[in-house]
């Protein structure tokens, strides 16, 4: 199950909306087969793992057991279910590292498989697992994104000059890992003031991966179309509360209520299948995430060699445990998790 993670883990980026998955196919204690979902819309792990066994060795694919990180699929989507494909290739036992949360799944591909006489073994390394589609858990679990919030602040707690006036922080060598972080999530959320202040463009530049769609909360359609957020790079949803249309590659979606802007935000995420975020600002924006207890994560990068004074302070976290920590040269970088 440790060999099916590490191959899920190499679908990271590729293949949202769908989970990673990997697999392993065992005859006699030797590998034979394995596999991981690669690209969205493509074959499953399950296919992949199965497609990968030598020709001299298919004849031990009926004495053999498959090891899979997440509940096989008992569903048609854009490729058919994988339960069917173990069936006929007869294999007799399994071993699922987790259930599959997604209702068309969620337990009714254990099911199917046990009624054919498949021996299942469930739950094998599941914390491990579930934590690796922690995303798409939080989705149909919650039924919202999962929310990453992240900041970079001076070594006095500060994110910004008293007027607001941009300060480059953080190091060229962790703001290349902030462009890794936002090509592993599906969209990226800051707010007015944000992009009037330091007009972002919110891609990935200094990484290699896709753009997140970005998402700006402009109640009152305030910016200047000449703003990068508007450029051709990625797709871009404003919150605002004017009008619900789209042009081009910009979607406007209306808001009603202001003060529940966050919530009709995140439901609108939902709806439009967008199942992780990321908030890098402004400082308003992330408090009020965390006032609302509406986040999952929190990383907080500090430049130790930098003090601002009388600076903007940095949003202040509550209901939180820390994970784990890391520095990269002058900038340490701590990860938080919500905790009630």
């Amino acid at each position: 199950m440790s060999r099916c993670l590490e191959l899920a883990r190499l679908g990271a980026g590729n293949v949202a909306p769908n989970p990673m998955v990997g697999a392993v196919l065992v005859h006699d204690k030797k590998v034979i087969g394995e596999g991981y979902h690669q690209i969205h819309g493509q074959a499953h792990a399950e296919v992949n793992c199965i497609k990968s066994v030598h020709p001299e060795n298919e004849n031990l694919i009926r004495e053999s057991t498959l090891y899979v990180s997440l509940e096989p699929c008992v569903h048609h989507g854009k490729t058919p279910p994988c339960v069917d494909l173990i069936l006929h290739n007869r294999i007799p036992k399994v071993v699922v590292g987790c259930r599959d949360p997604f209702d068309k799944v969620n337990g009714k591909g254990i099911d199917k498989l046990k009624s054919a006489g498949v021996e299942v073994v469930t739950n094998v390394l599941e914390k491990e697992c579930i934590d690796l589609n922690k995303r798409f858990f939080c989705f149909y679990k919650k039924h919202r994104p999962f929310i990453i919030l992240k900041w970079a602040q001076c070594c006095n707690a500060k994110i910004a000059n008293e007027d607001f006036s941009r300060v480059f922080i953080s190091n060229e060598f962790t703001n290349r890992l902030v462009h890794k972080w936002r090509s592993e999530e599906a969209a990226i959320l800051v707010g007015t003031h944000t992009v009037l202040r330091d007009d972002p463009e919110l891609t990935v530049r200094l990484w290699k991966g896709k753009n997140p769609i970005r998402l700006i909360i402009d109640m009152n359609l305030s910016l200047s179309k000449s703003s990068k957020i508007f450029n051709s790079q990625s797709d871009t949803i404003i919150f605002n509360s004017k009008k619900h249309e789209k042009i081009d590659n910009i979607l406007y979606f209306k808001v009603e209520n202001d003060a529940k802007v966050i919530d009709h935000a995140i439901n609108a995420l939902y709806q439009l299948n967008i199942q992780s975020v990321i908030i890098e600002g402004g400082a308003k924006t992330l408090q009020s995430f965390i006032d609302k207890k509406m986040w999952d994560e929190a990383r907080v990068i500090t430049n130790q060699e930098l003090a601002i004074d009388h600076g903007i302070p940095a949003p202040r976290l509550i209901h939180f445990k820390q994970t784990h920590s890391a520095s990269i040269l002058s900038d340490n970088l701590h990860y938080y998790q919500f905790a009630q």
